[in-house]
């Protein structure tokens, strides 16, 4: 039989993190999962490998010729992708590009950019409000906490129209209309 933990123990215990082991070198990731708020380990794998992928594609342009015209134009498209991704700030060279890692598909999920444009105070209030359908971009209410928002979308990330949290916030910013208080 085991004794009960006493307070300090338990408080110790807490700090203690059983999943990441200095041995399998995934203490970056953990950092960046508890950072974001990512629920499911596969979502971060997938920026992982999604990561990985652009830089071999990147080597790859960078492996042809500089006077190719080819090379011009996939360069061009790439930047172009990546840039109306939002996974690059600007649209400079293929430097700029190989930066991208899997903490820049974490930076594009909903809830980041919900708190990014004050919907939320925190990530976890954030989840919690698309996870209960609150949040709609453009006309779909999305439901998935790991939806990616291009720079396109951004504007079009709102409350949706039933949703109790748009009705407080209209009555106390006094914009409510009272049609809506019909409905």
């Amino acid at each position: 039989m085991v004794r009960k933990l006493k307070y300090h123990e338990q408080k110790l215990l807490k700090k203690v993190d059983f999943i990441s082991w200095e041995v399998d070198n995934n203490l970056h990731e953990v950092r960046v999962m508890r950072k974001y708020r990512i629920q499911k380990r596969e979502d971060y794998t997938k920026y992982n490998k999604l990561s990985r992928n652009i830089r071999e594609i990147i080597e790859k342009v960078k492996q042809l010729d500089p006077k190719d015209p080819a090379r011009a134009a996939y360069t061009s498209q790439l930047l172009e992708k990546l840039y109306s991704m939002g996974l690059i700030p600007t649209k400079g060279n293929l430097a700029v590009c190989e930066k991208v890692t899997a903490s820049a598909f974490c930076r594009r999920r909903l809830p980041v950019v919900m708190v990014r444009h004050r919907m939320a105070q925190n990530l976890k209030t954030a989840i919690t409000f698309i996870e209960q359908g609150h949040i709609r971009v453009g006309p779909d209410i999305i439901t998935d906490p790991a939806f990616l928002v291009t720079r396109n979308l951004e504007d079009f990330v709102t409350w949706t129209d039933t949703s109790k949290i748009r009705q407080h916030i209209m009555e106390y910013n006094d914009e409510r209309d009272d049609f809506d208080l019909m409905a």
